[in-house]
């Protein structure tokens, strides 16, 4: 090849890989922090906190029953007719059982309230975050707040635009 071509062939390269990089548009976003800022997430905390209040009291009461009924039956076993003592021991056992199945079931409906009320939020905002990236050309749109972005400098945080696009201040 001559010179010439050479350098036509570079320049020709050297241009094609800039209208590359031209069509590809960086952008970040911390969407934890964007999730706190909304407004629903703090009545969404409240209300989590609430149930779950609810079910911690419904445990206390429950435990207290139980400490109560251990307590009255080491207090009185040794003067116990053996059925009395035996159908005092099966009410614990089953009160036992009783208040680990409620555990279990609470647990289960915390994370059932928590996705119930958090899902509409999350929504909407990754909804705000598509908009503004189609608004904006945006090709990617990175989550900074789980780690996946090591270098940022060459990419814009959408976060104002996003909390325009809500309505945060």
């Amino acid at each position: 090849m001559t010179k010439p071509v050479k350098l036509l062939f570079a320049g020709l390269l050297v241009c094609s890989s800039m209208v590359v990089n031209a069509q590809v548009k960086l952008g970040h976003i911390n969407s934890t922090q964007l999730l706190s800022m909304m407004p629903e997430t703090k009545v969404a905390d409240s209300t989590l906190q609430k149930f779950g209040e609810t079910l911690q009291n419904q445990m206390k009461t429950m435990s207290a029953e139980y400490d109560s009924k251990i307590a009255d039956y080491q207090e009185k076993s040794a003067s116990m007719a053996d059925p009395i003592r035996k159908a005092k021991e099966k009410e614990i056992h089953d009160l036992g059982d009783r208040i680990q199945d409620f555990q279990e079931s609470a647990q289960a409906s915390v994370q059932k309230k928590k996705e119930e009320v958090y899902s509409p939020i999350i929504k909407k905002a990754e909804e705000a975050i598509k908009a503004v990236a189609k608004d904006k050309g945006y090709t990617y749109v990175f989550d900074s707040s789980v780690g996946v972005l090591l270098y940022s400098n060459d990419s814009d945080d959408i976060m104002s635009l996003v909390k325009d696009k809500l309505k945060l201040k």
